[in-house]
C-alpha cells in the first residue's frame, strides 16, 4: 500500500526558496524528497530515484517543464509516474498544454503546502486502491489488464500512460454505458484534483489515436461510452 513513507517526490523548480518550502513541509510529512532546478537536471534526477511523483515548475532555464515532461513520458519508466505542474503564470499558460504534454494534475503558484499535501494524499490513496484490483477486462476486442497496466489487441500490446489507461479501463468496465465529463473526471482523476472537463478530450483522442477510432463513442452534449456495438 502507497503512504507518505514510501512515497518518492522529485521537487524541480529553479526558484530555491519554493524548493526549500516543498522539500521542509514534503519531508515532515514523510516522504522521500529530491530536488532538481531545471528540466534537464530532473530527467537526470528521474532516472537515479524512480519517483512516485513528480512536481515540476513550467519556465525554467535549460529545459523548460513542458519539455522535461514530454522527454519523461516517452520513457518506459516514466509513463505512470504522477507529473504535476506548479506554475505563476496562468494567464500564460494553458492547462491543456500541460495536459497534452502528458502532465496529471497543474497546480498555480503561490502554492498552499496543505492543499498540496491534500492532492499527494489523493494521489498516493488512489494508487493504493489501484493494488488492490485484481481485475481483466475484456471489451471490444481489447484485453485490459489492471495488473500490469497493458491493453491487448489480439497479440498486439498498446502502450498508454497512466491516465490514459485509467480512462479506458474505467470505460471499457461498463461497455455502452455513457459517462459524462464531470463523471469521468471524478471516477479518473478524483474530486481532489483540480482539472478541466477539456482535458477529458486531451485524453479520449490521445487513446484513441492508439486504440483506434471505434472503441470510444462521442455523444453530443452529453460525453463519452466505450461502444461494442
Amino acid at each position: 500500500m502507497q503512504t507518505a513513507a514510501n512515497y518518492k517526490v522529485l521537487v524541480v523548480d529553479d526558484d530555491p526558496d519554493i524548493v526549500e518550502l516543498l522539500q521542509y513541509n514534503l519531508t515532515r510529512e514523510g516522504y522521500d524528497v529530491s530536488v532538481a532546478d531545471n528540466g534537464k537536471k530532473a530527467i537526470e534526477v528521474a532516472q537515479s530515484v524512480k519517483p512516485d511523483v513528480i512536481l515540476m515548475d513550467v519556465m525554467m532555464p535549460v529545459l523548460d517543464g513542458i519539455a522535461a515532461c514530454r522527454q519523461l513520458r516517452d520513457m518506459g519508466d516514466f509513463r505512470n509516474t504522477h507529473i504535476i505542474f506548479l506554475t505563476a503564470r496562468a494567464e500564460e499558460f494553458s492547462e491543456v498544454a500541460a495536459f497534452e504534454a502528458g502532465a496529471d494534475d497543474f497546480i498555480t503558484k503561490p502554492i498552499k503546502p496543505r492543499a498540496l499535501l491534500s492532492r499527494l494524499a489523493a494521489f498516493a490513496r488512489r494508487d493504493s486502491q489501484q493494488e488492490e484490483q485484481n481485475q481483466v477486462v475484456e471489451a471490444g476486442g481489447l484485453r485490459i489488464d489492471r495488473n500490469s497496466f497493458a491493453v491487448y489487441r489480439g497479440e498486439e500490446k498498446i502502450t498508454l500512460p497512466k491516465k490514459e489507461f485509467e480512462l479506458l479501463a474505467f470505460l471499457a468496465a461498463t461497455p455502452n454505458k455513457v459517462f459524462s465529463r464531470e463523471e469521468l473526471l471524478n471516477n479518473v482523476w478524483g474530486n481532489d484534483v483540480y482539472v478541466i472537463a477539456r482535458t477529458v478530450d486531451v485524453h479520449i483522442r490521445k487513446v484513441r489515436e492508439k486504440i483506434g477510432e471505434d472503441h470510444i463513442k462521442t455523444i453530443k452534449g452529453v460525453g463519452y461510452k466505450f461502444n461494442t456495438d
